[in-house]
Formats: structure tokens, C-alpha cells, sequence
């Protein structure tokens, strides 16, 4: 139950300024609201269907040509108030559940190799995700300063939690970097 609510919480987010597709919200939880949720696009709309359910959102369909119709979610009356209920509960504290981070602790019984190569994959995963978060900050700024923006412009909750993203995979990078530097000394390659 507490998934689904944290789930909820994170599409009543995503639908707060504008309507959307299930297929469109999924886009957007690959590269906008990844930077702080992520969630599979079975999961997403499994989890409107139930908000539906619950009155939280309403869908209307749209028909397409050549393709079948799509369905564009919006909050409803009762979404809203769930969302603002949900900005008033003090936020659960962060936990961190990384498989990697254990096969890296685990690296003196498990096989090194596999750990850098794994760590080499994540630290191109961490460059690409930082390119797009990189990207949506340069059209979110439409060449105004940051310091601009942030004190005049629109929608700077999003624009704030990018930021966060933006530093959470700088940080995913660096500890990549020195963790494939560390492997490669200690395996005497220096790769």
C-alpha cells in the first residue's frame, strides 16, 4: 500500500499543470520525473486505472487515425485535494536500495571483473541521464540565467527538483569514475 500511495502521489505530481496520455506520462517519467521517481509503464497504468477508480483523475478518450484511440488522464476535484493532502505530510526519509552498491561492497568475495564492467555500463547510463537533464534545463532557461528563472519564471518546482537530478547523477558519475579508477590500479591496468 505505501508503493501505490508513493506511486500516486508522483502521478497526481506529473498531472498537476497539465492533462496526459498514459503513453505521454511514461515519456515524462523517463526524463523529467525520473529525477525523482521512477516507475514502469505497466505500473503507471495499472496505478491510473485505480486512481480512476478512486475519483482522483478522470480520462477522456481522443480519437486517433490509424492508430487506436488514446485515452488523456486529468486530475479531478478530488485529485487536487489528494495532492494538496499530500504536500502537507512530512516526506518519508530517503532510502537508498542499490544492487550495484552491494555487489561493489561485496567486490573481495565476488568477481571483480564483472563489478568494473558493471560499473562501467551504469557510469554511460549516468552520462546519458545527465545529458538529457542537461538538455531540459537549457529549454527550461530559454537563455535566461538561472538567477532569472528561479525569481521570475514559472513552474520552478520542477525546475528545482531537475536541479537536484542534475546533481544526483554528477555525483553517480564521479563515484563511477573513482570506482573504475580504483579497480583498474588495483588490477594494475590503470583502466
Amino acid at each position: 500500500m505505501l508503493e501505490r500511495m508513493a506511486l500516486q502521489d508522483a502521478i497526481l505530481t506529473a498531472l498537476s499543470d497539465t492533462e496526459s496520455s498514459g503513453y505521454d506520462l511514461a515519456k515524462a517519467f523517463d526524463i523529467t520525473v525520473a529525477n525523482y521517481w521512477t516507475a514502469a509503464p505497466q505500473q503507471l497504468y495499472r496505478e491510473l486505472g485505480r486512481m480512476e477508480d478512486d475519483g482522483l483523475v478522470r480520462a477522456r478518450v481522443v480519437a486517433q487515425s490509424g492508430r487506436p484511440d488514446k485515452r488523456i488522464f486529468r486530475l479531478t476535484a478530488a485529485g487536487r485535494k489528494a495532492l494538496r493532502e499530500f504536500t502537507l505530510r512530512e516526506p518519508k526519509p530517503l532510502a537508498v536500495r542499490d544492487e550495484m552498491l552491494a555487489q561493489v561492497a561485496a567486490l573481495e568475495s565476488g568477481d571483480p571483473e564483472s563489478i568494473r564492467a558493471h560499473v562501467a555500463e551504469r557510469l554511460t547510463a549516468f552520462e546519458d541521464k545527465l545529458a538529457v537533464y542537461l538538455l531540459v534545463q537549457e529549454r527550461t532557461l530559454a537563455g535566461r540565467t538561472e538567477e532569472e528563472f528561479l525569481a521570475a519564471g514559472e513552474r520552478i518546482g520542477p525546475y528545482l527538483t531537475l536541479l537536484r537530478g542534475i546533481s544526483f547523477e554528477e555525483e553517480n558519475i564521479r563515484w563511477a569514475r573513482t570506482v573504475l579508477g580504483v579497480l583498474g590500479a588495483r588490477a594494475g591496468d590503470g583502466r
